[in-house]
């Protein structure tokens, strides 16, 4: 047994206080180091001792969560999950907070909803414990040695397989349109943002799942979208993927890459958690490598687990070209780690890299 990740918990609420403290205490590998009510108590305790993690709420008295986030960002960083309800306002305020540096989210409406609170418990457990071994700044901050999933969770065990069987073989001969499909979760957010703007407006269809919220998901690609040459939004069941276009899952859907004759389009569906996700990263790769095989890029980001490793070695198995993000540029390695592991990537680069990748295999399907 390593050290244990120790927890700030900073809200105005009691009960979500009691709340966040009952549900990360569950599991062995976290206990909580104290609670606040507002920036300027935390700021006293974290002077006494200096948590692993920190959750953070939005709006407090006195100081508001982002202020504080920024603060301590160029003060003192140290990983940090914020709190938010699932609103609109919400979506864009935990868009600032990432871009300031928190590496995750936990919907705060959820957090103490009895008809949900399996699913959301584990995702707020593994979130944080995402967050423990978060890079920031340069350097990766490791509280201890910590398991990775609690084996009491059923859902933590299940794969691609509830949602599409295993590729048969490989899909249509290769053409000279290519599908990207990307998969990314803690630190995704901001990698994805300098990803996609290093795209011009012509590059190849593309599909991503990052591991956030719903609705944020609405508000992420709405960003994007301003952001980039490229246009981004959030999937819709049967939007076709189409050059110049990205689709982000929506939260709590999973979404597969569907083909229609030579045209690629997508389906969002409802479904169980898939390696401890919704949407899940393997099924959107295992779609791709049955539907698309050697028309398909994969590529794997930042990110906590091993979601998306059986998909991608699925896909690099069907003919697809596999690419995953180093380690010196992820702020968390485990999701490119494990595809490293299990065979599945053809080549490993620095996050600057991978959008001139995907031209140059754009390059190479269109015979340029």
């Amino acid at each position: 047994m390593g050290k244990k990740i120790r927890v700030l918990i900073i809200d105005d609420s009691a009960s979500v206080r009691q709340t966040l403290s009952r549900v990360l205490t569950e599991d062995p590998d976290i206990e909580i180091m104290g609670v606040a009510s507002d920036p300027f108590m935390a700021a006293r305790k974290i002077q006494e001792e200096i948590p692993d993690v920190i959750t953070l709420d939005v709006e407090m008295p006195r100081m508001d969560g982002i202020t504080f986030l920024r603060k301590l960002m160029s003060q003192r960083p140290i990983p940090v999950v914020m709190c938010s309800s699932l609103t609109e306002t919400g979506s864009e305020t935990l868009l600032q907070a990432l871009e300031a540096g928190a590496v995750d989210i936990i919907l705060k409406s959820k957090i103490g909803a009895a008809d949900s609170i399996a699913d959301d418990a584990m995702r707020i457990r593994e979130v944080v414990k995402s967050a423990s071994h978060a890079r920031l700044g340069g350097a990766r901050h490791a509280p201890g040695t910590v398991r990775t999933a609690s084996a009491s969770v059923p859902t933590a065990k299940l794969t691609a397989d509830v949602m599409l069987p295993p590729p048969t073989g490989r899909a249509m001969a290769k053409t000279t349109e290519m599908v990207t499909c990307v998969g990314a979760s803690t630190g995704g957010t901001e990698a994805l943002r300098q990803f996609l703007e290093a795209l011009p407006a012509n590059a190849p269809g593309m599909v991503i799942v990052q591991h956030m919220p719903e609705k944020f998901t609405a508000a992420f690609a709405k960003r994007l979208n301003g952001l980039c040459a490229v246009e981004v939004k959030e999937a819709a069941d049967g939007d076709p993927v189409l050059r110049g276009h990205v689709l982000i899952a929506p939260g709590d859907r999973h979404v597969l890459l569907e083909r229609q004759g030579a045209r690629y389009h997508v389906a969002v569906k409802t479904g169980p958690l898939v390696s401890r996700h919704r949407p899940s990263v393997d099924v959107l790769f295992r779609s791709a490598a049955r539907a698309a095989g050697a028309n398909a890029m994969g590529i794997i980001m930042t990110g906590m687990g091993d979601d998306g490793a059986r998909g991608l070695l699925e896909m690099h198995q069907s003919g697809a070209y596999t690419v995953a993000q180093d380690e010196a540029t992820s702020v968390v390695f485990g999701m490119p780690k494990e595809a490293i592991a299990k065979g599945g990537v053809d080549r490993v680069l620095p996050l600057d890299q991978i959008a001139r990748e995907v031209l140059i295999t754009q390059s190479k399907f269109r015979g340029e």
